[in-house]
């Protein structure tokens, strides 16, 4: 289990982050491909990516766990992927040994050429300028435009969440498995145990559209923590057009549609049958919206019906218009 202690100070200060943040988002993006879950979302974002992925930046999996363990010198605050890279390239030497060690002490290999990046060999962080560079080219830059829609789809809509629902109730809705307890927030994690304890500089709430795994945690050299989560609708389930409806924003026109029709309970053919869709393709929209705790299904006699939570309800009649306008803060 994760467990992040909160002091008052930090409750005082908890927002949510309106601007995504590119080196966080990519590391979070092979992260997650290499893992072999939510195949139904990812599965065919994984297989397109890891196909055309190239040569030049395979080193970076060797950095980055499907765990979603990676050094932190390799995602600092940066406002796009030059600034980002320069100051991962001015990372200094104590900093890169130490995550090092501590990535490697956990299910990263110390490899040949992680422990040249440790000694500051040139060739070795060429290799990993030209690894990001490569990477992101192919993993985001075309989808940037898209992941910005639908992170502030996203962002607007955790922060209503937010204003109306309270603190406790964000936190502990951002993903499944998560609990409040005396001034914790505690994360079911099999393959983590251990205790992150803030020390009153506040908290950034950061989705992120390509990360499929567990609510994560981090404090920063300076300035808030961050914890980072799924968003509400991956990126690979967004439409590319969007326009004029703020919830297709943020779910896909297909789930917004979804969601609207299970505000009465409906059977899965006859939720194929008002989407005018197939039966099959009625069920994967059925669980994509179940697993993000939108709808629920429960058995009436023979029949299954699928319905709103009230968490699905709500969202259909929130505000979710734009980017919100608080202070930006990405990843490190």
């Amino acid at each position: 289990m994760l467990k992040v202690r909160f002091t008052a100070q930090d409750l005082l200060n908890v927002i949510v982050a309106d601007t995504p943040a590119p080196l966080m988002e990519l590391a979070l993006a092979l992260m997650t491909l290499q893992r072999d879950d939510n195949c139904h979302v990812f599965g065919g974002w994984r297989r397109r990516t890891i196909r055309n992925l190239p040569t030049r930046a395979e080193p970076l999996l060797q950095l980055l766990s499907p765990t979603g363990i990676g050094p932190l010198f390799l995602d600092p605050p940066s406002a796009g992927l030059d600034d980002g890279l320069s100051q991962v390239l001015a990372t200094d030497r104590a900093v890169v040994e130490a995550e090092l060690r501590r990535i490697c002490a956990t299910d990263r290999p110390q490899t040949a050429w992680i422990r040249q990046l440790a000694a500051q060999d040139r060739h070795a962080w060429h290799i990993l300028k030209h690894a990001i560079v490569e990477a992101h080219r192919h993993v985001l830059a075309a989808e940037w435009p898209r992941l910005q829609v639908a992170f502030h789809a996203e962002s607007a809509w955790r922060t209503h969440f937010l204003a109306r629902n309270g603190l406790e109730r964000t936190l502990t809705s951002l993903s499944a498995g998560l609990r409040w307890r005396d001034m914790s927030l505690e994360i079911d994690s099999p393959d983590v145990d251990r205790e992150v304890t803030l020390c009153g500089e506040g908290v950034v709430l950061l989705p992120s559209l390509l990360w499929a795994g567990r609510v994560l945690a981090a404090r920063q050299p300076a300035g808030p923590a961050l914890i980072i989560y799924p968003a509400l609708t991956p990126l690979p389930l967004h439409d590319a057009e969007t326009v004029g409806d703020p919830l297709a924003a943020l779910l896909g026109s297909t789930r917004a549609d979804t969601l609207r029709v299970l505000t009465k309970p409906h059977t899965t053919t006859e939720l194929a049958h008002a989407l005018h869709v197939s039966v099959s393709a009625a069920s994967v929209q059925a669980r994509t919206l179940r697993d993000a705790r939108l709808i629920t299904t429960h058995r009436d006699g023979k029949a299954v019906l699928h319905w709103c939570t009230p968490l699905g309800v709500s969202l259909i009649a929130a505000p979710t218009t734009g980017p919100v306008n608080n202070r930006s803060v990405v990843a490190g």
